[in-house]
C-alpha cells in the first residue's frame, strides 16, 4: 500500500469522526484512525529507505567511475608527466645530450621560425628561450629600449631620407602653381653583423635533471649580448659591429648639416657649468622632435645634472613619479647609459635628441646555438649567434652636449 492510498483512507476517516458519533460508537473509530495512522507512518519510513537506498548506490556508481577516469589519466611509474612543446623538448634534448633527431624530424609553424637548421650548422632556440633573451635586451639600459627597432630577412637595411620640399603657393584663378622640385633622396645602408656569445656548461651539470639549462643558457647569452650591443650603438665604429651615433662627425649645432651632428657647447672646459646649457642642448633640437624626446647620459653625468638648479633655486631633475618610471630632466626622460662618456674636457658626455626617428635597430629574429662538446672537454660549449646591426638614420633628430668652451 502506498502513502497515497493511506492519505485517502485517513481523509475518509477524519471526515468520519467530525460527524457527531452515535453513543456507544466513539470508541472503535478512535481506535481505527490510531490503525490507519501507525500504518501511513510505517508505510512511509519505508519509502523514505528505499529512496536513501538508491541514493547512496548512485554516489557509490560515481565515485567509482571518477576513479576509473584518473586511473586512466595517470601514466605508470610516474607521479607527473609534462610534455610540453615539441620543440621545446626536442631542443632540451639537443642541448643536453646531442640528440637533434628530434630537432631534425620536426616541422616548425611558420608562425614562430622559419627553418630548423642553419646553414653552418647549429639549431633555432626554442621560442620560449628566444623570449627570455629578447626580455633582458628590451629591459637593459640600451638605446635599444628607445631606437627604432627593425625585423629583417635580408642582409642589410636601407633607410631612404627625403631631404626635398614640395612646391607650394597661393593658387589664384588665373595664376600658375609653382612646380615641386626634384625628389633628393638619400640612402643610408645599415648592415648586419654577427654577434656571437660562447657560454660553458660541464657535462655532469647537464645530465642533471634539476638543472634548468634553458634558463641558464638564455641567462649568460643575454646578458653577454645586451652589453655588446649597448656599447656598439654607442661607440661602435661600423667594421663587423653596429656604428654608434657618437662615432659620426660632430659640428657645432650653428653650421650643422645633414651627415654629423650638432652639438652646444657648455662654456665651460670639462664641466657643464649652470643649467643654462641644459637649456639650450633642449631647444637646439627641432619642435617635431622635441615631443618624443630622451636625454642618454651615464651615471657620473647623472650625478653631476641632479644637483643643477634654476635661477628660483628649483631643480632641473625629477625622480620617476611611480616606480619603473625614468628620471626626467628638464621633463624629458632620462636614460642612464653606462657606455656613455664620463664628462670630461671637450667630451660628449649627455645627448638629446628622438633615439626612435634617429637610430635604427635592423636585425634578424633569429637565435641559433650550435653545440660543441669537443673544443673543451669535459666542458661543453655552446655557441649562440644572432645578426643584428645599427645606425644613425636622422641626423637632426639627436643633439649633443660638449663639455667644453667652443
Amino acid at each position: 500500500m502506498t502513502p497515497r492510498l493511506h492519505t485517502n483512507r485517513l481523509d475518509v476517516l477524519m471526515s468520519k469522526t467530525e460527524q457527531p458519533a452515535p453513543a456507544g460508537n466513539g470508541l472503535p473509530l478512535v481506535q481505527e484512525v490510531k490503525q490507519a495512522m501507525t500504518g501511513f507512518v510505517s508505510e512511509f519510513k519505508g519509502f523514505q529507505g528505499e529512496i536513501l537506498t538508491k541514493l547512496q548506490q548512485t554516489e557509490e556508481r560515481l565515485n567509482m567511475l571518477d576513479r576509473k577516469s584518473h586511473s586512466a589519466a595517470r601514466p605508470h611509474l610516474a607521479a607527473t608527466v609534462d610534455d610540453g612543446a615539441p620543440h621545446q623538448k626536442a631542443f632540451n634534448a639537443y642541448i643536453r645530450s646531442g640528440d637533434d633527431d628530434g630537432l631534425r624530424g620536426l616541422e616548425l609553424n611558420a608562425k614562430s621560425l622559419s627553418t630548423a637548421v642553419n646553414s653552418d650548422g647549429g639549431y633555432l632556440v626554442d621560442p620560449q628561450t628566444s623570449d627570455a633573451v629578447k626580455s633582458v635586451l628590451y629591459s637593459s639600459a640600451s638605446i635599444r629600449s628607445i631606437a627604432s627597432v627593425v625585423n629583417v630577412e635580408a642582409t642589410s637595411y636601407d633607410v631612404l631620407v627625403d631631404h626635398s620640399d614640395v612646391g607650394h603657393g597661393w593658387a589664384t584663378e588665373s595664376g600658375t602653381i609653382a612646380e615641386s622640385d626634384t625628389p633628393q633622396i638619400d640612402r643610408i645602408t645599415i648592415p648586419l653583423h654577427e654577434l656571437s656569445a660562447l657560454p660553458k656548461a660541464s657535462q655532469r651539470l647537464l645530465d642533471d635533471s634539476a638543472f634548468d639549462i634553458e634558463g641558464w643558457l638564455a641567462g649568460r647569452i643575454a646578458d653577454k649580448f645586451s652589453r655588446a650591443e649597448a656599447a656598439a650603438f654607442i661607440n661602435g665604429n661600423g667594421i663587423d659591429k653596429p656604428k654608434g651615433f657618437l662615432t659620426h662627425n660632430k659640428v657645432d649645432n650653428d653650421v650643422w648639416a645633414w651627415g654629423a651632428l650638432g652639438y652646444v657647447p657648455t662654456g665651460v672646459d670639462g664641466d657643464i657649468g649652470g643649467g643654462d646649457a641644459i637649456v639650450d642642448l633642449v631647444y637646439a633640437l627641432g619642435a617635431q622632435y622635441r615631443a618624443n624626446a630622451t636625454f642618454v647620459m651615464n651615471s657620473k653625468t647623472a650625478g653631476r645634472v641632479r644637483k643643477l638648479k634654476d635661477a628660483d633655486g628649483r631643480f632641473l631633475w625629477s625622480d620617476g613619479l611611480a616606480a619603473g618610471e625614468p628620471a626626467r630632466l628638464m621633463g624629458y626622460p632620462v636614460v642612464v647609459a653606462e657606455d656613455m662618456p664620463d664628462a670630461g674636457s671637450d667630451a660628449f658626455a649627455i645627448a638629446f635628441g628622438d633615439f626612435g626617428a634617429g637610430y635604427t635597430v635592423a636585425e634578424r629574429p633569429d637565435l641559433r646555438i650550435l653545440r660543441d662538446p669537443f673544443s673543451a672537454k669535459p666542458h661543453v660549449l655552446f655557441y649562440a649567434t644572432k645578426r643584428v646591426g645599427g645606425d644613425v638614420s636622422d641626423f637632426a633628430a639627436i643633439k649633443l652636449l660638449k663639455f667644453g668652451i667652443a
